[in-house]
């Protein structure tokens, strides 16, 4: 995995906002839906090989192609794994659902339109056809800017499953998340044979500690639940070398309180036994903005990189770079410089939906602020 060598790099954590006609395709759909439709493929490439080449306009180092045809972030593997043809449910309450109430009765943004159906079934691997689908039309898109530093390409991890989707099927939440290990290994073999760097999305990992049935828990109670999740990725990673993965962790990708979220302190060292070379947190929003002091505490293990998010993706405030910049120099200064990678806090577009929390002219400007930000702290670093 590059490394900060000589400058601060830029990445973000994978969606960025989809074009209108693919926004027509994709939401509210379920993912085995989408290229059934007539020119959805030729839609897709169009915007995949748009949104690559703007990225290098922009100034990010190590881009993603975007998550254009994905229906979310999560949603997409209807289309990898057998097993999901129950009933849609959806997530278990937030806690904090029931200590805002009048917020959450009055948000102006609506609900998005997914549904996730339920594990009904055995999990298993449909076949490499739709993961090579998607690298060889992001390596196709690759090819025609200039060389990026490195590419990632966003998979779901088998935690985040156990989050997102109820399970009708399989007689423990262990066996649940192993059969979706199992089967999810087979993506990331893929990805990492193509040359390109995984980035395991496990939003789960943190906002977990938010659900329901955790609300009258300790938090020793959840850590069981993190150790055995980070048990299943690892198992799933089996064999793929730490250098090819990112695990990307966030306390939900929304505009809300945010007073449940777990600390990152309670759950770091955790986190440090995936067996991935980098660690993707959230450092921007303003509930979580101070904890690049976790690391003085706890310390960055040797050979780790951190992926740092300084641009807040749920809000419609423009960082300003000088900003920017100083988030990067703090984590530099834990850390060491050639250490840190700077992205947002989350994507822009982790679910297709048509009125988006930032508006797509917005988040482009955001990520022009990250680069710039990048810049100046890479000289005041170098």
């Amino acid at each position: 995995m590059k490394r900060s060598t000589a400058r601060i790099l830029t990445t973000h954590a994978g969606s960025l906002p989809r074009p209108r006609e693919i926004l027509d395709l994709v939401e509210g759909r379920d993912q085995r839906e989408v290229y059934a439709r007539p020119g959805a493929a030729q839609l897709i490439d169009s915007a995949v090989s748009s949104v690559v080449e703007r990225q290098r306009q922009t100034g990010i180092d190590i881009p993603s192609d975007g998550e254009m045809g994905r229906v979310g972030f999560s949603a997409y593997i209807t289309e990898r794994l057998t097993g999901f043809d129950g009933e849609p449910r959806p997530m278990s309450a937030q806690v904090e659902r029931g200590m805002f109430p009048e917020f959450y009765a009055d948000m102006a943004l609506p609900p998005a339109r997914l549904q996730f159906p339920a594990c009904n079934g055995p999990i298993a691997w449909r076949g490499p056809e739709w993961i090579q689908r998607d690298i060889a039309r992001f390596q196709a898109a690759l090819q025609q800017v200039s060389p990026a530093e490195e590419a990632f390409m966003p998979a779901l991890s088998p935690g985040q499953v156990w989050l997102n989707f109820q399970n009708d099927h399989y007689p423990s939440d262990q066996a649940f998340v192993f059969a979706a290990a199992e089967a999810l290994a087979n993506e990331y073999r893929a990805i990492v044979d193509a040359g390109l760097v995984v980035q395991l999305d496990d939003p789960g990992l943190a906002m977990g500690w938010n659900r329901a049935e955790f609300g009258d828990k300790t938090l020793d109670d959840y850590r069981r639940v993190v150790a055995q999740h980070v048990e299943a990725i690892n198992h799933a990673l089996r064999g793929i070398p730490p250098d090819r993965i990112r695990l990307h962790v966030c306390w939900g990708n929304a505009e809300w309180p945010h007073v449940r979220d777990v600390p990152l302190a309670e759950i770091v060292d955790l986190l440090f036994e995936v067996n991935a070379e980098a660690l993707y947190v959230e450092g921007a929003n303003p509930r979580h903005g101070h904890e690049w002091r976790v690391f003085q505490d706890h310390q960055l293990p040797e050979g780790k990189l951190l992926v740092a998010g300084v641009i807040d993706t749920v809000t419609n405030f423009v960082e300003h770079p000088d900003l920017v910049s100083e988030r990067i120099i703090r984590y530099a200064q834990v850390v060491g410089r050639e250490n840190v990678i700077a992205g947002t806090d989350c994507g822009f577009g982790t679910i297709a939906r048509s009125q988006a929390r930032v508006h797509p002219t917005v988040a482009w400007a955001k990520l022009q602020a990250l680069a710039e930000g990048a810049r100046r702290a890479s000289l005041a670093l170098w």
